[in-house]
């Protein structure tokens, strides 16, 4: 077998007998580069040998030191060994060394020749399997392969002749092996009566004759059946481990798992020396021929040499392109995401589970981009292939917000309408946007050219295992959750695991692998996440509407940091970069945000809201309601609360005070109005939530007129009995707590400036068409209320 080498710059007279008739043209320098990967049979007098063409991906780069001392890059093979040259000096195993059989038996290793062997079935498996599955495409060139003939003999060199000749028999011959084992299990089973007569007892009833032990005809062992076993023993070989569908037309026990690697590892040969000479017939020895020739690969057999063959791949990208997308891409994307209106073309997308929320949220996916490079091993990316990368990020992002604001017409789209980068119907707060994989892939070759590893996965990082290649992209630091801001990362799949999977086409493999290779996609980019950010889950300490109005304020600051992923909508996502800020924690947003909210860290994937909870709860009960001075209070506009409601309600004195503020069993901030309907001033629990005040303000029983009184925030909202206000601690100074209760419980107090509350009070009084009472709580609006400043 003739081995070259795809793009590797050749000079002309090294290569020029090989490429005969496939591709003989210089450059200038006359240096010829192929551009094709695959298999051709060259039959011109020089040659008489398979010429096969490897990838580029088992080639690397090496820079080496000229005799002058000038440092130069010279393309070697990846992974083997140096070797002693004719003058004793150590030095790489270049392409040019192992064109002819002669050189590779001289340059290569035993294990690597025997790799190339291989490999040449995995390559014609793989660029068959992409032909049957691209029929319109023009990458492939075809022509019919060896076939075994009664012509010319040469030595088959390859172990793809042996294969295609052992199923091609098997297609070709099935009325022979129909019509051999008939006959040879006919008769097996019929009674020689002269043994049983002469052997065996009889039983005689009336005129019958019985004999209770009969005599069958004793089987010979037949040699023809054996090789059968071994022929089909094969063809289950071929099908099992490299994914041909040979058709297996017999009922034999045939060998296969232990048994069938003891053959592959001798007894095969011993065996079949052992019954060469029981076979007569053309295609019996023919058989043998094939079979010996599978366990003994130097073996000669009959191929016919009139026909020049071939299966070339041209531009080998978009094959591996095909398999990659073939292994984990989704199939039924949209146009404008894959196929994109500019004109770009994205290799391999699919929607996954999203990087930010909890793993136990199963509603929310994100988009995964990815492209392909098929480099030589070890290549690095360039910046073109970066920023292309970037704008296709983009034109996604774009997509998704033409998809919600009505531009484009994929209303059937369901699965893609459930995406949203940006969500403004449960985040219109943060503005944030959500984190979208952006990756590359592409290919290295193991060190010891295994096509299987542990867990049939393994990934690598720019060609360093467990070391991250990522770039960044925005327009503002420390911006994780931006429009501007992108993430792209580069991996290395196992060129061969690729190869192997893609060839052998079977779809419970590949589902499994697309299945686990998401999954390690997902977690390798959490992983260069957590590397660059700090990711927070926050929650407010009071009520969750004043962390939404604390956020507005701040809006600018906090621009970028934060998101919304989380089930739970008061909870918030906040990324500190760990590159700007050597300690997140002493970040302005860091602690300007912990003065309103409970903070923790948090580990991508976890669900942070019952520890939120908790020591949300805690953090209440160990800081009760003190008196702070006005000046202290956070600062409230009326005006941006004009459609929202406030309640006005009066407290009875001292004791009733103490309660409110802290002096229950809970500890908390907390006010009741009265639902029983046969009392003074009681309301309806369904009105009051109809309302949904967001504000309370309290004033003393009687005091009206001083105008002094307490603005708090409304946190929640529940009802209790008379029996839970009692175990409330609720003041019995008053007759103790009757009937039931609508309970509001509040954030920490705020301040609205000057209200004239009296004034409110008394234009209440004097509407008669409400009948007020005198201290029933009073719901305003935010624009009445700036009817009452002063």
């Amino acid at each position: 077998m003739r081995i070259i080498f795809e793009e590797h710059h050749y000079a002309a007279a090294c290569v020029q007998n090989e490429l005969k008739g496939i591709c003989t043209l210089q450059d200038v320098d006359k240096y010829i580069s192929v551009s094709y990967v695959g298999y051709f049979y060259n039959p011109i007098p020089e040659i008489k040998d398979c010429v096969f063409i490897l990838p580029k991906v088992l080639l690397e780069d090496k820079e080496i030191t000229t005799e002058d001392g000038k440092k130069t890059k010279i393309e070697i093979i990846a992974n083997i060994p140096t070797v002693i040259d004719e003058n004793g000096n150590e030095r790489w195993v270049t392409p040019e060394d192992i064109i002819s059989p002669q050189g590779q038996e001289k340059y290569l290793p035993k294990d690597y020749r025997k790799f190339i062997y291989e490999f040449s079935v995995w390559m014609y498996r793989s660029l068959n399997v992409y032909r049957q599955n691209n029929r319109d495409s023009k990458a492939i060139y075809y022509k019919t392969l060896p076939q075994e003939g009664r012509g010319r003999r040469h030595e088959a060199s390859t172990f793809l002749d042996i294969i295609l000749s052992l199923i091609r028999f098997n297609n070709e011959n099935q009325n022979f092996f129909i019509y051999t084992i008939k006959n040879l299990h006919s008769g097996h089973n019929k009674i020689n009566w002269t043994r049983t007569i002469s052997k065996s007892q009889c039983v005689v009833q009336g005129n019958d004759v019985v004999y209770l032990n009969p005599v069958n005809k004793k089987r010979k062992i037949n040699f023809e059946e054996e090789l059968f076993v071994i022929f089909f023993s094969i063809l289950y070989y071929l099908n099992d481990n490299y994914g041909f569908k040979a058709h297996i037309n017999c009922n034999y026990d045939l060998l296969i798992g232990k048994q069938f690697n003891l053959y592959l590892r001798g007894l095969g040969k011993v065996r079949l020396r052992q019954i060469r000479y029981k076979y007569f017939s053309d295609k019996t020895l023919q058989l043998w021929d094939l079979c010996y020739a599978f366990f003994e690969y130097a073996y000669k057999i009959n191929v016919n040499m009139n026909q020049h063959e071939y299966l070339l791949a041209k531009s080998f990208e978009h094959v591996f392109e095909a398999m990659i997308d073939d292994l984990i891409g989704d199939t039924d994307i949209p146009k404008g995401l894959k196929e994109q209106y500019d004109g770009k073309l994205v290799d391999h997308m699919y929607i996954y589970d999203d990087l930010v929320k909890s793993d136990d949220d199963d509603q929310k996916d994100i988009y995964y981009i990815g492209d392909s490079k098929y480099y030589k091993n070890g290549h690095n990316l360039g910046k073109k292939s970066i920023y292309k990368q970037y704008t296709y990020a983009r034109n996604v992002i774009q997509w998704n917000i033409d998809l919600f604001a009505n531009k484009n017409e994929y209303d059937e789209e369901e699965r893609y309408k459930q995406i949203r980068l940006r969500n403004d119907d449960s985040d219109p707060l943060t503005e944030g946007y959500n984190v979208i994989p952006n990756f590359f892939i592409s290919a290295y070759v193991n060190k010891d050219h295994s096509y299987v590893e542990k867990d049939n996965i393994k990934i690598h990082l720019n060609g360093k295992e467990k070391e991250h290649s990522t770039d960044v992209s925005s327009q503002f630091e420390d911006r994780l959750f931006d429009r501007d801001t992108l993430i792209l990362s580069h991996y290395d799949v196992n060129f061969l695991y690729v190869i192997y999977l893609y060839s052998r086409n079977k779809s419970s493999e590949k589902s499994t692998w697309r299945s686990k290779v998401r999954q390690l996609f997902r977690d390798e980019i959490r992983n260069v996440l957590q590397n660059k950010y700090k990711f927070y889950a926050m929650k407010s300490k009071g009520n969750p509407i004043a962390g939404e109005e604390f956020i507005k304020e701040h809006f600018k600051e906090l621009q970028g940091k934060l998101y919304r992923p989380y089930v739970d909508n008061n909870l918030y996502a906040l990324a500190l970069s760990t590159e700007t800020n050597t300690n997140p924690t002493e970040n302005d947003a860091y602690k300007l945000l912990s003065e309103f909210f409970i903070i923790d860290e948090v580990t991508l994937g976890d669900n942070p809201q019952k520890s939120l909870e908790k020591k949300v709860q805690q953090y209440q009960i160990d800081h009760p309601y003190t008196n702070v001075p006005q000046e202290w209070l956070a600062e409230y506009h009326i005006e941006r609360y004009i459609n929202d409601y406030f309640v006005v309600g009066m407290y009875h004195d001292q004791e009733h005070w103490d309660w409110i503020t802290g002096k229950n069993d809970k500890g908390t901030l907390i006010y009741n109005v009265r639902l029983d309907s046969g009392r003074n001033g009681a309301q309806k629990k369904s009105h009051i939530r109809k309302l949904r005040p967001k504000f309370a303000i309290l004033y003393e029983e009687n005091h009206e007129a001083e105008n002094n009184y307490h603005v708090f925030r409304i946190h929640d909202y529940a009802i209790m009995s008379q029996e839970r206000m009692e175990k409330a601690l609720y003041p019995s100074n008053h007759g103790g707590p009757k009937g039931e209760y609508f309970v509001f419980r509040f954030d920490d107090e705020v301040s609205f400036g000057k209200i004239d509350i009296n004034k409110l009070i008394l234009s209440r009084s004097q509407d008669t068409a409400n009948a007020y009472i005198k201290g029933e709580p009073i719901f305003a609006t935010g624009s009445e209320l700036l009817e009452f400043k002063p």
